[in-house]
């Protein structure tokens, strides 16, 4: 029995036990190839590159504070489950900020592979010369990067990469890698980009709003894996303040913000909301007209924003559009409450917007994100307070 089998059998048998003694074991020195290169060792990419390489600080570690949703009064009635995301409801009144650094390794590969079943996620993957996973938010050496080539087929004498997982999904995009875009323009650091080879048109078009010629960047396209005589990459906080607000400072079409915007889930997989008809029945009335964010093209999502003084969503990356609204904008979100998912409160309190929260059930079976949401309409209405009368 080979050390593939041998791993493939105690993952089934212990599951996460044995994928951390696996991890434990390659930070010790076990030679990847003994099982099947599925584990290498992972190393801090920030540390190791103040430690061999180049590490500029830009933004040093802080506390960023939010105000409690408008309808919340009381921290402790925010939900306290950190999830996967590494910080909960209850953290975003006043949550560690990490840095923003740019980082500059010397001989490096970058590895792209895209997962074959479920949601189909590109995952991006960093190794330095010795082989080890040098790890930042969503960039690290997974047991699926193992089917890709020992060895790069390509070289590259210098390259700036910027993807992390998911990175063609809209929320992520805008929130996680326009700030990054940004932060290398405004330092003239943009000339080695390289960018994954699938783009999406929303990644098309805010390239083509900051004036970078896609055609003239390397790609790399899952299945391949690039090497690097340097390789720059960042450091980031995805909901950090300084870098959301530079997206809305550069993007932003401010007009004159008394539309009110309920943003429609009809057409997605998930997280359609059951009673979207008996909600907007309570909502027109109130000024409230619905947008299908999927409709509109960048740079019509962005002036509809600009012009938006309320919103309402289920959770969802239309929500995300809030990044372009004014300071202040009111966003109420529609949430499962049996996954409580920060991220959009972070990002509401980044751009100080007055976030609500409005409870929903989940409807279905499956993972939170593909189920369908059900509401009190009264409730969503109710949070909207004096906007909503």
């Amino acid at each position: 029995m080979n050390g593939d089998d041998l791993a493939r059998r105690a993952v089934a048998r212990f599951g996460h036990r044995a994928r951390g003694a696996a991890q434990a074991l390659a930070r010790s020195g076990l030679p990847p190839a003994l099982v099947r290169h599925r584990y290498v060792a992972h190393v801090d990419a920030a540390q190791e590159a103040g430690r061999v390489g180049r590490r500029e600080v830009v933004h040093e570690p802080s506390v960023a504070r939010g105000p409690l949703p408008g309808n919340v009064t009381d921290r402790a009635d925010l939900p306290g489950d950190a999830g996967w995301w590494g910080f909960s409801f209850r953290d975003v009144p006043e949550r560690d900020a990490g840095p923003t650094s740019i980082l500059e390794m010397e001989s490096a590969d970058v590895l792209l592979t895209r997962e074959a079943t479920g949601r189909c996620d590109v995952y991006p993957a960093v190794l330095d010369a010795l082989g080890r996973s040098l790890d930042l938010n969503q960039i690290r050496y997974r047991p699926l990067h193992a089917t890709l080539p020992r060895q790069a087929e390509r070289r590259i004498s210098r390259g700036v990469w910027i993807a992390e997982r998911v990175y063609d999904n809209h929320s992520h995009w805008l929130t996680a890698h326009l700030p990054k875009l940004l932060l290398l323009r405004d330092r003239d650091r943009l000339g080695d980009l390289v960018l994954p080879a699938e783009l999406t048109p929303v990644i098309l078009e805010t390239l083509d709003r900051l004036r970078i010629d896609q055609a003239r960047c390397a790609a790399i396209a899952p299945g391949e894996r690039v090497h690097f005589d340097r390789l720059t990459l960042l450091e980031t906080d995805r909901f950090r303040p300084e870098l959301v607000q530079s997206v809305r400072d550069a993007f932003a079409r401010p007009g004159l913000a008394r539309r009110r915007v309920f943003v429609t889930r009809r057409s997605a997989r998930g997280r359609r909301l059951r009673e979207e008809e008996a909600v907007m029945a309570l909502l027109a009335p109130r000024g409230f007209e619905t947008v299908a964010m999927e409709t509109l093209s960048f740079e019509e999502q962005v002036r509809l924003m600009g012009e938006t003084e309320a919103i309402v969503a289920p959770h969802g990356a239309g929500l995300t559009n809030m990044i372009f609204c004014p300071a202040g904008t009111v966003v109420v979100e529609i949430a499962d409450a049996d996954y409580p998912n920060p991220n959009f409160y972070a990002l509401a309190a980044a751009l100080e917007h007055d976030y609500r929260i409005v409870a929903a059930r989940g409807v279905g079976s499956g993972h939170a994100l593909d189920r369908d949401l059900s509401v009190d309409p009264e409730n969503v209405v109710a949070a909207l307070g004096e906007i909503g009368s």
